[in-house]
């Protein structure tokens, strides 16, 4: 066979596929749309949610048998089991950082529930709100000073996550000590202990699930338990997450500070980090330089030499193939511990 024809051979064959392609759908149209819809039906399945039989927060009983408690629930499950790429990042963020908030939650004497306020108010990321509350456990700026934290031009406190947490607490004990029921604290870091005060005696009850609240608040509660019900079972809800697939918690070393700093960018590199390091594990320095006023200090945190790089992060990581929610022996017996 000539060059010519081989060459006339290989553009004709693809013509010729394209053209049999566009006749069988002109001849088969309707064929082709009952096999489409078939296929639909066969791979587009959504299920309900399941409601627990009981549930609590912070100890505190949900009324489940109230029609309006449940599916409010509901819709919040259905939401987040749903929303699948927003609830499987999460899932992932909270595996690094739920080890550094319940230590401080439970040293302070707030229940560990209270982790799940954080993930539903920032996703566990240092994001500013439209009012411009900030970091994890979103703060304004004049709540953040009530409660203890440094706010400047320079360092913001509200972007420390052990700092910020440790206010979060002070905030919340407070709102315990004005109510003495933590449901009620948790609803009053959304509307504010002010609001749920005067709600709570205008309407005469001091249960959170009998107030009329706005469309916000009345959620609040409800989309903290959604999250607590996925994160405590993710497989139970269609997330299969492996230990592997999770972000690993971050290990540091710090350095005190007590003289100021004039360029960052020079102090990173005096300290073997890019200056992107730095601001990564310390988020609350807010420009290029630090002043340290006499008698003051910070603590600077940087990574240790297993904190950077992906592979060796995964080298510490227990039970890599392990699928959290599911019995230990669904993955050849290997630690449950870890769920």
């Amino acid at each position: 066979m000539t060059k010519k024809k081989l060459i006339f051979l290989f553009l004709a064959l693809p013509a010729l596929g394209i053209l049999s392609t566009i006749l069988c759908f002109q001849y088969t149209g309707q064929d082709n749309d009952k096999q489409y819809h078939e296929e639909f039906r066969a791979n587009n399945k959504a299920f309900a949610v399941e409601i627990p039989a009981t549930l609590d927060f912070a100890g505190e009983q949900v009324p489940l048998d109230i029609f309006f408690s449940r599916e409010s629930l509901d819709r919040e499950l259905l939401v987040n089991t749903y929303w699948h790429s927003n609830t499987m990042l999460l899932l992932k963020r909270s595996a690094r950082y739920f080890p550094v908030i319940e230590p401080i939650l439970k040293k302070n004497g707030v229940p560990d529930d209270f982790k799940y306020l954080a993930l539903i108010e920032s996703g566990l990321m240092n994001t500013i709100s439209p009012s411009n509350a900030t970091g994890f456990w979103q703060f304004l700026d004049k709540t953040g000073k009530q409660y203890g934290l440094e706010v400047s031009d320079q360092v913001d406190e509200r972007y420390h996550i052990v700092k910020s947490t440790e206010a979060a607490c002070r905030y919340l004990k407070a709102a315990y000590a004005e109510s003495n029921n933590w449901t009620l604290a948790a609803a009053s870091y959304n509307a504010g202990q002010g609001r749920i005060s005067r709600e709570t005696a205008r309407q005469k009850t001091r249960d959170y699930y009998d107030l009329y609240l706005n469309a916000e608040t009345s959620r609040y509660i409800f989309r903290i338990l959604a999250l607590k019900l996925i994160s405590e079972n993710p497989a139970g809800y269609g997330f299969y997450l492996r230990n592997k697939d999770l972000y690993p918690p971050l290990t540091t070393y710090s350095i005190r500070v007590d003289t100021s700093i004039t360029d960052l960018v020079t102090f990173a590199t005096r300290n073997n980090v890019s200056y992107r390091i730095l601001k990564e594990f310390n988020p609350w320095l807010r420009s290029d330089q630090l002043k340290v006023l006499p008698g003051k200090s910070y603590t600077i945190d940087f990574p240790d030499k297993n904190s950077i790089h992906y592979s060796r992060m995964m080298k510490l990581v227990k039970d890599p193939e392990y699928i959290r929610g599911t019995p230990a022996a669904s993955v050849s017996g290997k630690g449950a511990e870890n769920n």
